[in-house]
Order: C-alpha cells, then structure tokens, then sequence
C-alpha cells in the first residue's frame, strides 16, 4: 500500500493537555497504528496508509471535543476514543464513557443494558455492591472487569476472587487430583474472565506474585485485605457465617462486590443462604449498595432468556398447584 502524508492543525485547544506529559496520549495512538505521528506546535503529522491516517484524523477530533468538554484528556480516554472509534460510533456526550468499564487489545468492556449500567454506577458510588439477578446477566463479568480496571489505574493494589466450593450435585472425593486440582472447576469462571482481560503472561505475573488471588471461600477466614478488590462470585451458595465472614475482611481502602442468583442455591434444604438474608439485613445499610437483574438484562446467546423464562412459567405453575 501507498503511504500518504498528512497535515493536521488542532485548534483552539491546549496542547499540552491535548498530547498528555510527555506525549502519553499519543504514545497510547502510537502502540495501536503502524502511522507514524509527529506534532510540532499545533500541528499534527501522520505519514501511513489512508485508511489508518482518515481513522487517526477522526480520533484526533474526538480528542479535542472531550478536552474541551471536560477540561483533560488521559490515555484511559484516548483509549476509550479509539475502541469507539473503531466501533463507528462518534461521542456525543460523557454518557458514553460512563458505559466504558475496560478497554483491552481485542475489545472494549461496556455496560449493555440499563441494568448493567445501573449495577456499574452503583459499584463505582458505593465500596460494597451487591449484584443478584439470574444468569447471563453480566453480573460476574462486569464485577471482575470493575476490579481490574481499578488494578490498572492504582485505585487498589491487590484483586481477590472468591466462590464458595459448593457440590452442585457432585461430590469432591470422587474428582480426580490433589485439593487444588478439585477445588478449580469451581473457580474456573473466574479463570476465564480474567483470560478476557489480562494477556496471559501479565496475568500470570500477577497470579505468581499474588496481586491476584482466585480461592475458595473458606481461604478468606482470618484475613484482612487493605487497598483491595474483592469479589465474592455464587453468594447464593454462602452460609450466613460464611457472608459475615467475608465482608468483614474489608479493610483500610477496599472494595468488594458480591454476585449471585437466589433461585439457583445448592445449599441444603434447611440451610438459609447467605445471599438471602445480607439482602435482608445490609439493605438500608449506608454504602452498601444492591443492583438486580432480570431476564431483559441476559446478553449471553439468546436462547437463555427464553430458557430462563420457561422455567419461571414452570416454577409459577407448580406453586399455584401446591
């Protein structure tokens, strides 16, 4: 391909502002084009093939509209201008950077629905979010996302992810392995959304050093986590003194977010889940936050709300009978 040159003047903005110190805005333009970008003074110069050089011109203009509308421009939002960009979507207020939760090489990781975005303001307004609504619903994904983002930008030092090791219908003895080879197809969804988010050698890294914790529930007792994100994925699934247990390892600077479904609970019949009754006694608790979903807010393959909504008209129709 033929390269092009082009020149660009930015005006009526701060430069300073607009290329970040020391040029970090550009530097975040720089890692994701093969166009080579020069500024001198105001002016912008883009030498590379036409399609990237008119995609770069576009970014550019959607720079100086969010630094004049907000007064900065970061490389987080530099970022977030590309992956839209990219997209083919244009910004035409702030309330599109409100969706944004992460942004990684291959995507961008936004609220969907308003549900989702509900959850996501109440997540960043409050240091402990509670998220309950039925599968698909972005509940754990987003949670995770929410943590790593906060990782990245040194809002918290140290991410913990913990489930309980609940038998969903299958017994540990009979599982192959050691304990640590039992206990990971319980934590392996926590596994595969950091997969989503981390380039593997970084989050590799992270795990060896243990910035990243992935642990069953039980492994949280006795802690106390300060400048931490901590999750707790499958609350339904925790005693009452397992849910105690957890939110009080909070410490000086930490967050934690609990995800969880009430109508899918593997607890013994007797045995009242930890879900339920925080739900019940943290609701009018300051800072402590609840989001719920419902099918409407599913985003995995369409087939799951109608599967989750079959089994709501089974579930009502055995009630009226009893």
């Amino acid at each position: 391909m033929t390269a092009v040159e082009k020149k660009i003047t930015i005006d009526d903005v701060d430069m300073l502002g607009f290329l970040g110190f020391n040029d970090t805005n550009l530097k975040v333009l720089e890692d994701r084009f093969n166009t080579t970008i020069t500024a001198r003074g105001d002016i912008i110069i883009l030498k590379g093939v036409i399609e990237e050089v008119e995609l770069l011109e576009k970014i550019f203009k959607e720079m100086v509209y969010v630094l004049n509308t907000s007064g900065k421009l970061t490389p987080n939002d530099v970022e977030t201008i590309l992956n839209l960009t990219v997209e083919g979507k244009e910004i035409v207020d702030n309330d599109e950077f409100d969706t944004i939760v992460l942004y990684t090489k291959k995507d961008v990781i936004k609220a969907r629905t308003s549900g989702q975005l509900n959850y996501l303001n109440l997540a960043r307004k409050n240091d402990i979010c509670f998220a309950i609504g039925p599968a698909g619903t972005g509940k754990t994904y987003l949670a995770v996302a929410v943590a790593v983002s906060a990782l990245k930008k040194g809002i918290v030092k140290k991410l913990v992810l913990a489930r309980p090791a609940v038998e969903a219908g299958e017994s540990l003895g009979f599982l192959p392995g050691d304990f640590r080879e039992k206990i990971d197809p319980y934590l392996r969804p926590l596994y595969d959304a950091l997969d989503d988010m981390i380039p593997s050698d970084k989050l590799r890294s992270y795990i060896e050093k243990r910035t990243i914790e992935i642990v069953p529930l039980a492994y949280m007792r006795g802690r106390t986590l300060n400048n931490a994100y901590v999750i707790l994925d499958e609350a339904q699934n925790s005693t009452p003194m397992q849910m105690k247990m957890f939110l009080t390892r909070l410490g000086a600077n930490s967050r934690a977010i609990i995800t969880g479904d009430i109508t899918q609970i593997d607890l013994p019949v007797k045995q009242v889940s930890g879900l339920v009754q925080a739900k019940d006694i943290l609701s009018n608790v300051e800072g402590v936050a609840f989001a719920y979903f419902d099918k409407s807010d599913v985003v995995r393959h369409k087939l799951v709300k109608d599967i989750i909504d079959a089994y709501d008209k089974f579930n009502n129709s055995n009630n009226h009978a009893k």
